[in-house]
């Protein structure tokens, strides 16, 4: 049995126990520190009591209040929902080339663009957006555009797709396979005056004939694509098969043609509008040119 004595400095009994000549006292807890512990108890019984706190088989105990986190969150997340209705309504009224005039529902139709590329887009053209040259998939971060960069091209791309079977109105461009055309050295100058209209290489004499009685009709004269065609730039320093000699070599023997589907009939047309002003807002995206300053002059808006 313990040995329990009267500790004479500080008239404290001790609990009984030695351990090398050191005895522990029985100090009692300081009356704050126990007024507390019972008041956390006394917490925990009203807490058991209004909120949910015993686990049953499929829920638990529903507490006095009646408030859960299910509850709680079907409320947040229906006020949000509440919240975005009404921005998507305000987005389904205007047009999108008078979206850039109302600053903040432009922000909010890029950041749900930005939601929806997450979803729908990133698998092709990345979590950047920066795309790829192996896949041919554009970088939507530039400012290089086949068929336009302003907010109602980029929407036509998204609702018709690009080279879309049986979307007549799918925007679609064919370069023909020039392989067996030309001979070794031919190819060889042609690739070199293609490199020297963004200053890659030297020009010459054979390979600038070659594009002119080839490649002219589509490319400009000087390399500057056509975009009622869908050709590419070929001047500037963006490319997006690769600008090595073998990429354009390939490019021009046997062309490869991307895909894109069309987001019509997948996507409502106010998320499709949405996605049209985050790939505009990356940084590469056009101002309109046909939209006249005076709001009160109507905008056309056929594509």
């Amino acid at each position: 049995m313990a040995n329990k004595r009267v500790d004479e400095p500080t008239g404290t009994e001790t609990v009984g126990h030695e351990w090398d000549g050191i005895e522990e006292l029985d100090t009692p807890l300081p009356r704050w520190w126990l007024w507390t512990f019972y008041l956390t108890i006394i917490f925990a019984i009203g807490y058991v009591i209004a909120y949910p706190a015993w686990p049953m088989i499929d829920r638990a105990t529903a507490g006095v209040l009646g408030w859960s986190s299910r509850g709680d969150l079907a409320e947040d997340m229906s006020a949000a929902e509440m919240a975005r209705s009404g921005v998507r309504e305000q987005l389904a009224r205007v047009s999108i080339e008078r979206l850039p005039e109302d600053s903040a529902l432009m922000q909010q139709a890029v950041a749900g663009g930005a939601a929806a590329f997450r979803v729908n887009c990133v698998q092709c053209h990345g979590s950047g957006a920066a795309g790829s040259q192996e896949l041919g998939y554009p970088n939507l971060n530039d400012d290089d555009w086949l068929w336009g960069g302003d907010l109602k091209a980029i929407e036509y791309t998204l609702v018709h797709g690009i080279r879309q079977a049986g979307d007549d109105e799918t925007r679609t461009s064919v370069m023909p396979p020039f392989a067996g055309a030309f001979d070794s050295a031919q190819l060889d100058a042609l690739t070199d005056h293609v490199l020297a209209l963004s200053g890659k290489a030297n020009a010459n004499a054979l390979g600038a004939q070659l594009y002119a009685d080839n490649c002219a009709a589509c490319h400009g004269s000087g390399g500057e694509g056509d975009r009622a065609l869908g050709a590419p730039t070929l001047n500037d320093a963006i490319w997006l098969r690769g600008s090595s000699r073998e990429a354009i070599k390939r490019q021009i023997l046997q062309p490869r043609m991307g895909m894109m589907p069309k987001w019509e009939g997948r996507l409502d047309p106010v998320t499709i509008k949405m996605l049209a002003a985050y790939v505009h807002s990356l940084g590469g995206g056009e101002d309109f040119v046909e939209v006249a300053e005076d709001p009160e002059v109507e905008v056309d808006e056929q594509p």
